[in-house]
């Protein structure tokens, strides 16, 4: 999947981004709800392998070095066990995919209000050329009186009062 190609727009061929839009907003929808499995599967085996390390702290505890049997010492033990830590990391990276997946969603949501924007703009004749050519030398010859105005002003204000 690549979420920044599948957000852009070619605005030269909308019909063909309308067209394929859903196919792209389901392909993502269905990636974030696979993240949202893994997700889920990675906090069932956090919480699996959590439970087994209490299960065999509290049936051995000599074997954790542990003098007194608490609840405190059980949890602390477990933070410290590489299966427990390995399980938590994995959670942390299905954490961090669905988010990504949840914004890839948001984005191509945001792709689809761009686009039928545009659809907007086109129908308006927003990106078509002017009907009437610029006459570019009485425009610029506009602009240069203005500039020369601008500095008449400038000038003017620069001048100190004499009373």
């Amino acid at each position: 999947m690549n979420y920044e190609q599948d957000i852009r727009i070619d605005e030269t061929a909308l019909d063909v981004e309308w067209l394929g839009q859903p196919m792209l907003m389901i392909k993502y929808a269905r990636h974030a709800a696979d993240c949202r499995m893994n997700l889920d599967l990675a906090k069932e085996r956090v919480d699996y392998v959590k439970a087994e390390l209490d299960k065999s702290i509290r049936e051995k505890p000599s074997s954790f070095k542990i003098e007194k049997l608490t609840e405190s010492a059980i949890q602390n033990i477990i933070l410290t066990q590489e299966k427990y830590m390995d399980a938590e990391e994995k959670l942390i990276h299905a954490r961090y995919e669905l988010d990504i997946a949840n914004a890839a969603v948001r984005a191509l949501d945001a792709r689809k209000d761009a686009l039928e924007n545009l659809v907007r703009l086109h129908g308006q004749q927003y990106f078509a050329g002017p009907r009437i050519p610029r006459d570019l030398q009485s425009e610029a010859e506009k602009r240069r009186k203005q500039e020369r105005a601008n500095l008449a002003v400038g000038s003017m204000r620069r001048k100190p009062i004499v009373t």
